[in-house]
This record gives structure tokens, C-alpha cells and sequence, in this order.
């Protein structure tokens, strides 16, 4: 039988070149300083971009053939729905990267003595290997997006490279068509149930679509970790800012007014649809120009903006940083 030896492939990754061992010989595939020389970088003829894997063909597509270009290993079993979910989304990218990789694809119920030794205990598994050697892995079925985000950190994406779900969303949402958006988060929220940011996501395009009651039915039942979280907050604030705000008709009305109660109307109307930096910098302006207005009420709505957005947002940290300079 043929036996796959490789070292330390199933332990954590805390850095990268991991070396892949030559079964026949027993010695590194290759070693740093031969990773140059190595032809690593071809592109891969169409029909070859896909590849089963089996025993008999391991040694020269993954082993052998991470010498001339990345491979993407694909562990799965047919059995789970997660791998299910996943499959697509590789294959997808396979064929839309031409050829910068391959993307070898392991049954672990067919070969589990392959999956043994690459130490995989969970499907599905996917490892990126380069040159003989491990550079990085993940586990589970991420969304297309943190896929992409995944790989694009050690290859370059494809220069026509089509719009993700969620990039399509959003895109949806910010030209108005909450529809198709909504429609696209309902199809991301079937596929991954445990994935509560697309809820959450959904949420916000309700808010969007002037549904606030059904915006915080879906937040309320999230699971507590993630109904407090910031990105949940964020949407409660648009929802609260909303409810508190003029409608966009009557801050028209506001016309030319640039007095303070004119300014901090529009400041809140821009928190409420979610234009945070806009909202932000108007609420400094009024704090500047007469800090008493409204018993402090634009340095009070700063620190709940703060709050919604979370401590670590850039926006947070840059607008918290000017409130604290011109408080003292």
C-alpha cells in the first residue's frame, strides 16, 4: 500500500514552511532556499484545475505538483452538509483563479488513510501548499467572502474576479434595491445558519426598508454573544437613532438653517441611515460651536455612537481621540 508521509502537517500552524517529506527518498520536497528555483508560480491547464485526489495520484498532484504551482487541498465527505456548502464555493474560485492553483479535492471516507496521515480530523479541512511546504490552513465552511480574504493573502486575485454574495448585497443596499439584497442574505443565512452576521446583515437592510419591527425581532433572537456584540449594537443604534430622528423629508425642510438644532438634526438623520463619519464630524461641528446646546446633547450622542460602533472601530478610535482633544 502506498504510504503518505509528511511532517507535522496536522499540528497548529505557528508559521509557515512546514516541509513536506518525498516518500521514496525521505528527504524535504524542497527547502527554502530551493524555492526560487523550482518553477513554482505555473499556470494550470484548464482541465486540470480540478483534481480528485486518490492514493495512486497524491505523490504527483499534491506532493509533486505543489513544486510548479500552489495546491489547494480539499478534505470532504460526502456526508456532510457543510462540505456540501463549501465544494461550490472552491470550485468557483478554482475556475476563476485560471490556473494559479489546483484544487485537489480528498474524500476522506473513500481514502481515510490519507486523511489519517494528514492528520485531518474534521471536515471540511483546507490546506494551501507551496513548494512542498504548508503555508496555511482553515477548517469548516467559511462564507465565499472570508474565502476570498483567505486566499488573496498569498495569491494574488484574478483581475476581472466576480462580486461575492455579500459584496453583491451590498452593493444592492446601497443603490436602494432592498429586495435583492435582503433575498441575497436569505439565501447566505440558509447556508450558513451559524454564520449570525448575515442575520444580523439582514437586519440592518430591514432597517434600510423601514421595517424596524422585524429588524429587532431578528436581533432579539440572536444568540447572547452575538446580540451584544458591536455589529448587532450598530443596528440597534440605527434603529434607536431612527426612531429619534427627523425623517428625511423634514430635515429638508431645514433648508439653508445652519443653527445648532438645524445642524444636530442633520447630524442624527445621517446616524440613522448609517452615514457615521458624516454624523460624526457634524456632531463635533455643534460641539464646537456651542457646546451647551441641547444640555450637551452632541457630545452625549458622540459617546452612544462610540458605544454602537464598538471601542475598536476606526472611527471610534479616530473621533475619540478629536472629542478628547477639544474637551481638554
Amino acid at each position: 500500500m502506498t504510504r503518505i508521509t509528511l511532517i507535522n502537517l496536522e499540528s497548529n500552524i505557528k508559521g509557515f514552511h512546514m516541509a513536506i517529506v518525498d516518500p521514496r527518498t525521505g528527504q524535504p520536497l524542497t527547502g527554502p532556499e530551493e524555492s526560487s528555483q523550482n518553477g513554482a508560480g505555473n499556470r494550470v491547464a484548464a482541465e486540470d484545475v480540478i483534481v480528485d485526489v486518490t492514493l495512486e495520484n497524491f505523490q504527483q498532484v499534491v506532493l509533486e505538483g505543489s513544486m510548479q504551482h500552489p495546491v489547494l487541498l480539499q478534505s470532504w465527505a460526502n456526508s456532510s452538509e457543510s462540505c456540501q456548502t463549501l465544494k461550490p464555493v472552491l470550485e468557483k474560485l478554482a475556475k476563476e483563479y485560471a490556473g494559479a492553483f489546483v484544487l485537489a479535492r480528498l474524500d476522506i471516507e473513500a481514502f481515510p488513510q490519507i486523511a489519517s496521515q494528514l492528520g485531518v480530523r474534521s471536515v471540511p479541512d483546507v490546506k494551501l501548499i507551496s513548494q512542498g511546504q504548508l503555508y496555511d490552513q482553515f477548517q469548516g465552511a467559511l462564507p465565499e467572502k472570508q474565502v476570498r480574504e483567505w486566499l488573496s493573502k498569498y495569491l494574488e486575485a484574478p483581475a476581472e474576479a466576480s462580486q461575492s454574495p455579500e459584496e453583491m448585497a451590498e452593493a444592492a443596499l446601497a443603490s436602494g434595491d432592498t429586495e435583492t439584497a435582503e433575498a441575497i442574505y436569505q439565501e447566505l443565512i440558509q447556508q450558513y445558519p451559524e454564520h449570525y452576521d448575515y442575520q444580523i446583515d439582514l437586519a440592518g437592510v430591514r432597517v434600510a426598508a423601514n421595517r424596524t419591527d422585524d429588524a429587532k425581532q431578528i436581533l432579539d433572537n440572536l444568540p447572547p454573544e452575538h446580540r451584544d456584540a458591536a455589529k448587532a449594537r450598530g443596528v440597534r443604534a440605527r434603529i434607536e437613532f431612527g426612531e429619534e430622528a427627523l425623517s428625511q423629508a423634514e430635515v429638508d425642510a431645514l433648508g439653508e438653517r445652519d443653527d445648532s438644532e438645524a445642524q444636530y438634526q442633520r447630524a442624527m438623520r445621517q446616524i440613522a441611515d448609517g452615514q457615521y463619519e458624516a454624523g460624526l464630524e457634524a456632531l463635533l461641528a455643534v460641539m464646537k460651536r456651542d457646546r451647551a446646546y441641547g444640555e450637551d446633547a452632541a457630545r452625549k450622542t458622540l459617546l452612544r455612537v462610540f458605544d454602537a460602533l464598538g471601542a475598536d472601530h476606526p472611527l471610534t478610535v479616530a473621533y475619540r481621540r478629536r472629542l478628547f482633544a477639544m474637551l481638554y
